[in-house]
């Protein structure tokens, strides 16, 4: 059976993505092929998913027919092109798919020439399958190389397809967003023991209340508004502690948020 699925870094995400392929046979162990500068992870890699392991990134850029897939440290992109550069002839022509942040589709363009490439933004929730991604394509991608994108990572949760002028954006939001929700459990983790609830309690409290939101917002497909005059009555609790939000610029802290990492990641890029 021919290499199609070849993986350029095998540290989180790239396993996240890995591991889900396989397990929804996508792509079977003996079709995969990943480079790994590390020895343990090499050797982890190589018994939990059967699959061929390498410390050689051209050798996954020559077997690889389908795919290739970009996880490495962007500081280290220039490196690996220049290694690669030798080897990319027309003939060889598989979807380049990176999801190196601040590396635009123009570098990754100049780094492949004439290749198919699509240009990723996942957020660490597809670790655990949960994951959204902004995908936006290259000048020589085409409607098939769009759907196999699509399907290699909804296998880590949802896909959107975005203008690449939004991709700082969607790293603000999405790719940042995590942390900012974090922090938020914490946040109402800490209130409740500050309000009496043992810490166990607390957390166990704060993390259910933001998964149980988030999946009735997202099944019933109702407005975030909606649901929070849903909570809300007249004179109550939750109005209390909306309106203590309001003074303290909780939802201006968090539109300030997503700017600031929007801004940055168009800092990284230049």
């Amino acid at each position: 059976m021919s290499i199609k699925f070849g993986l350029i870094g095998g540290g989180v995400m790239g396993e996240a993505l890995l591991s889900r392929l396989i397990a929804r046979e996508i792509y079977q162990p003996e079709e995969v092929i990943v480079s790994e500068p590390l020895p343990a992870r090499q050797s982890y890699l190589q018994e939990k998913y059967k699959v061929t392991v390498t410390t050689e990134n051209t050798l996954v850029f020559t077997e690889a027919k389908q795919v290739i897939f970009l996880a490495v440290k962007p500081q280290i992109f220039t490196a690996i092109a220049q290694e690669l550069a030798n080897f990319i002839t027309i003939q060889i022509s598989p979807l380049i798919i990176s999801i190196l942040a601040g590396v635009s589709l123009s570098q990754l363009e100049s780094a492949f020439p004439q290749l198919p490439i699509i240009r990723a933004m996942p957020n660490t929730p597809a670790t655990v399958g949960s994951g959204i991604t902004a995908i936006c394509s290259g000048a020589y991608t085409n409607t098939k190389h769009q759907q196999l994108a699509h399907q290699i990572f909804a296998s880590v949760g949802e896909v959107v397809e975005v203008s690449e002028m939004l991709m700082d954006a969607v790293t603000g939001l999405s790719g940042s967003g995590p942390a900012y929700v974090a922090l938020m459990v914490e946040s109402l983790a800490d209130g409740g023991v500050a309000a009496g609830l043992p810490r166990s309690i607390a957390n166990q409290l704060a993390l259910q209340t933001v998964l149980g939101t988030a999946k009735l917002l997202q099944e019933n497909k109702i407005h975030p508004a909606e649901l929070k005059d849903r909570v809300t009555s007249p004179g109550g609790t939750t109005i209390a502690g909306v309106a203590q939000l309001e003074r303290s610029g909780f939802r201006s802290a968090v539109i300030e948020a997503v700017k600031a990492a929007t801004l940055r990641s168009q800092e990284l890029g230049n």
